[in-house]
């Protein structure tokens, strides 16, 4: 079986076990992933937003048009990558999700990315972070990359801000490309070896 097809009997398997069944009634889908169910970069954001509840797609909205952009100058598309959220559905009124929504879906999350099987996982915003790095402090540990282990899997896990961060505060624009640019030169360096 290849992996788009466990990947598919995954998202089947969120929704026969009613993962977080208040969370999806108030939500028009379940928000799986995107991207390419091969590649060696797994993007991590929180929850999908509105647009991202109506597409069914993680990071379609403004947040994904700035991700897309910071892709580009990295020399990347989304196809090269694989993108998704801890939480799996929307969140009323794209509040944050809760500490047991995220545990809830930790385990489906895991089961991703052993699926995917990536080098190099990068965080997107504070919630994604400290689920890889319990410690984290954004603001300190942005772009900073830790190695990860889950069970027997060791991967390189890189916190960024969230691209949402840029969008409400245009200073730190330059922050997250500058980021952005750098976990892609330590994930190069990290499939490399």
């Amino acid at each position: 079986m290849n992996k788009q097809s466990r990947l598919d009997e995954l998202r089947e398997e969120i929704l026969v076990h009613n993962v977080c069944d208040e969370l999806a009634l108030g939500a028009t889908q379940l928000v799986m992933g995107d991207g390419n169910s091969d590649a060696d970069i797994v993007f991590i954001g929180e929850a999908p937003g509105k647009q991202e509840d109506e597409q069914g797609l993680p990071f379609v909205g403004a947040s994904g048009k700035f991700l897309n952009k910071m892709l580009a100058e990295a020399g990347l598309e989304r196809g090269d990558v694989y993108i998704t959220n801890i939480v799996k559905y929307r969140p009323p009124n794209n509040r944050d999700p809760l500490p047991e929504e995220k545990r809830a879906f930790w385990p489906y999350l895991m089961r991703q990315l052993e699926i995917i099987h990536p080098k190099v996982v990068i965080t997107l915003g504070r919630h994604s972070g400290e689920c890889f790095i319990p410690d984290i402090r954004i603001s300190k540990d942005h772009g900073h990359a830790r190695k990860v282990q889950y069970h027997q899997y060791e991967f390189l896990v890189i916190p960024l801000y969230h691209p949402a961060a840029a969008l409400y505060n245009g200073s730190m624009k330059q922050t997250l490309i500058d980021d952005f640019l750098r976990a892609k030169e330590l994930a190069d360096n990290e499939l490399r070896t």
